[in-house]
């Protein structure tokens, strides 16, 4: 495992133009510009980007295209894979997997796109998967958490058959983060009575799905489900049937822009309980839109709190000074990470082939992709044989003072 410690830049604007001096790298390379486009004796090599970068998860989606766009610019100031120069295209898929699936046409289309970051929804990225694989163009999502993805739809039979070769991610499945909300939930807030919602959706169905089954299994009562059309935004009859069931908590298994208005429904409507959910709610649009009613809601996230990480308050510290204006949120440094391991294929390829993209690059770089090891912001980066990551960290957040503050960090207890 090779140790890699994070440039310290500074970011100029000049002419709407950001310049990067390195003061630091990841190995002996420690010079260079930022430019994004081939100079003279480079090869060019395109990461794509696909995210929802307009519409309700766009504050996600944002914080993904940055974060990745970031560790392209970082790979060119240090020069970190000799005669290439990395570029980004980002595409928006508006959280819709038809507009994904056309996403991941054209990056097919473009000759120089070696890998692809993305997408934050599963169901997108569902239907990009057989698009790029049919390529042999390697994607690394840093948010996708369906098991079903990268163990086969029967995963949960005990039937794991890893569908596509050339799909990795850097976010830890539902299969773990689900059984960990319920832990803690049993365990350590001593809920015993929940009601259990999901938006219907491959993310929020799955991820309501392992929770109920580890909740049970530890002894609580589920007193209620119920599933819900995330677009109404108006739950007021969901919310009556939270308060009638005499649920202590609810676990909803969906995204920020409904849960945040269900939250404050489940309270105008008299019960004065916690609401909790995964990834898909710990955003800083979620505190906006539960307001003084979602406060002791709580929330797991993939990952340590980036505030323990070394690594990771480097990246904090960079991501401003690269003059980013949205928050690089939830998946930022996922993002980072999944980029980064494209740029470390990239230059595994290029080493073992005399300086030069092969002819087969694309097929190459998948392959590579595979065996990636390195630190990185969220930790070590690395893969199993399902294209899983083998970081399995997990946290707990409260919604408190005005924030989100880490509550328990930990894996899994099987």
């Amino acid at each position: 495992m090779r140790h890699r410690s994070l440039l310290i830049l500074t970011a100029v604007l000049t002419t709407g133009a950001l310049t990067l001096t390195a003061c630091g790298s990841r190995d002996d390379k420690n010079s260079g510009d930022s430019g994004t486009g081939g100079t003279g004796g480079t090869q060019t090599v395109v990461i794509g980007i696909d995210a929802p970068l307009t519409g309700d998860l766009s504050a996600l989606g944002l914080g993904i295209k940055n974060s990745a766009d970031l560790a392209a610019k970082q790979a060119n100031a240090t020069k970190h894979v000799d005669g290439i120069t990395f570029k980004v295209e980002a595409l928006d898929d508006q959280a819709q997997p038809s507009s994904g699936q056309q996403n991941a046409s054209k990056f097919v289309a473009n000759k120089e796109v070696l890998g692809v970051v993305g997408p934050l929804n599963s169901s997108v990225g569902e239907s990009m998967q057989k698009v790029l694989a049919d390529a042999k163009l390697v994607q690394v999502s840093p948010a996708n958490t369906s098991p079903s993805l990268t163990q086969g739809q029967k995963w949960n039979d005990g039937e794991k058959v890893r569908p596509f070769a050339s799909y990795f991610r850097t976010a830890t499945t539902d299969a773990v983060q689900g059984p960990f909300a319920a832990q803690y939930l049993f365990n350590d807030a001593k809920k015993k009575k929940v009601f259990v919602i999901d938006d219907k959706k491959t993310y929020g169905a799955g991820l309501a799905g392992t929770f109920k089954a580890e909740f049970e299994k530890l002894g609580g009562k589920v007193v209620g489900t119920e599933h819900i059309d995330p677009e109404t935004k108006d739950f007021s009859s969901v919310a009556t049937k939270v308060k009638s069931a005499g649920a202590d908590v609810v676990y909803y298994g969906g995204e920020y822009p409904a849960a945040g208005p269900l939250s404050k429904q489940i309270k105008k409507a008299g019960a004065k309980i916690p609401l909790v959910g995964g990834d898909g709610i710990y955003s800083a649009e979620y505190i906006k839109l539960s307001g003084a009613e979602g406060v002791g809601d709580l929330a797991t996230s993939v990952g340590a709190p980036i505030d323990t990480l070394p690594s990771a308050k480097e990246f904090v510290e960079n991501y401003k000074k690269g003059g980013y204006k949205e928050p690089f949120e939830a998946y930022g440094g996922y993002s980072y990470d999944a980029a980064w391991a494209i740029v470390e294929a990239v230059k595994a390829v290029v080493e073992a082939n005399d300086g030069k993209l092969p002819s087969d690059a694309r097929e190459k770089v998948a392959e590579a992709t595979g065996k990636v090891d390195f630190e990185g912001v969220t930790g070590k980066v690395s893969f199993d044989e399902f294209g899983d990551t083998t970081n399995k960290q997990l946290t707990v957040y409260e919604y408190k003072d005005g924030n989100w503050a880490a509550v328990k960090s930990g894996e899994l207890t099987s």
